[in-house]
């Protein structure tokens, strides 16, 4: 069985490969970048295949022989279905990295298809939505009649290049949370909350997380709000740009938001993720106001992602994983979260 790491020589990918041969695999390595691509496989002694995903009979050629892909170029959008399509068409499991939505709604819509071809198709195998989809899982263990899930998390330790522009592609878009088993498009921060993540509430806004689209499939409760942790400032932000969202999704301020980032520093250094961490806190209530609720604790987001991207894609190497569109809770259950380095969970109510 042979994993093939696509995005690897990436900010993310150069943080999964050691973790995945530190755990006994010998991943092909994968990407656009061919110079950067080889200098990485060189170092530490590994296959590279580069290429695009421009062309179906290029990748088709790229995955012979590969049981799985752990999918790590974003932004998953653009980048996703070339890739499922390919993973379709040569028996191989999907896994990716993606914490957007409609990623995770198009590979729902393809779970009868990959039911045939025998084949997993599991995006969000890392910070996006591992720890919050096994929450969520959690909580309705604990409340199996809930009817309203809220999920709420607090980051410290800085975001990558990658995730700072598929930010900067839906600035000025709508949000979302499910309705009565929808996702309904809101308003950007169509509301807002004190969180108690520590002791100390802290405000939190909602935003258009990953977990809208992937609690709903893993525990069926219809109505669901995902919201992060953020600073006045930034709130006030992002309700001006419910009226400013022309502006900026112009193609002149997306090219000039994106060259900054791209000019910037790829994510953050090893001694910020190591001082970094990460908080959970989740509430589920049924339709007569019975509330659970539990918080989960880990370490900082991209070290959480190579911990358990890697972690999810032994499992699918190994033959432990259900075929056809699955969540990392359905998957593997809600106590997956838990094998990774570094998290606990506790019980409030």
């Amino acid at each position: 069985m042979s994993l093939l790491i696509y995005g690897a020589n990436g900010y993310t990918g150069r943080l999964i490969v050691p973790v995945a041969i530190a755990r006994g695999l010998r991943p092909i390595l994968a990407g656009r970048d061919a110079t950067a691509l080889r200098s990485l496989a060189a170092e530490h002694r590994l296959e590279a295949r580069p290429f695009a995903l421009d062309d179906a009979a290029t990748i088709d050629r790229a995955l012979i022989g590969v049981s799985v892909v752990l999918h790590c170029a974003g932004p998953f959008s653009k980048t996703s279905r070339a890739m499922v399509d390919a993973c379709l068409r040569a028996g191989a499991h999907y896994l990716d990295i993606t914490g957007e939505i409609p990623v995770f709604e198009a590979c729902a819509a393809r779970d009868a298809e990959a039911r045939a071809r025998g084949v997993v198709l599991l995006p969000g195998v890392g910070f996006d939505v591992v720890p919050s989809d096994c929450l969520a899982a959690h909580l309705h263990r604990r409340l199996p009649d809930a009817t309203e899930l809220v999920l709420a998390f607090r980051t410290v330790g800085g975001i990558s290049r990658g995730t700072a522009l598929t930010m900067i592609e839906n600035l000025g878009k709508s949000g979302a949370i499910r309705r009565d088993g929808h996702i309904t498009a809101v308003p950007p921060a169509f509301d807002a909350r004190m969180i108690p993540f520590t002791d100390e509430a802290t405000l939190a806004v909602t935003i258009p997380w990953g977990d809208v689209s992937t609690a709903f499939h893993s525990t069926s409760i219809p109505d669901v709000r995902v919201y992060t942790a953020m600073p006045s400032s930034q709130h006030r932000f992002l309700r001006l740009s419910r009226s400013l969202g022309w502006l900026l999704q112009s193609e002149f301020v997306q090219r000039r938001l994106s060259s900054r980032v791209r000019a910037g520093r790829a994510g953050p250094s090893d001694a910020a993720r190591a001082r970094g961490g990460s908080i959970f806190w989740g509430e589920a209530r049924n339709a007569v106001g019975a509330v659970v609720t539990s918080r989960l604790r880990g370490p900082e987001g991209y070290t959480l992602t190579a911990d358990t991207a890697v972690r999810c894609a032994q499992r699918v190497l190994a033959g432990n994983a259900p075929i056809g569109f699955q969540t990392p809770s359905r998957a593997f259950g809600a106590d997956f979260v838990l094998e990774a380095d570094g998290v606990s969970r506790e019980d409030l109510a």
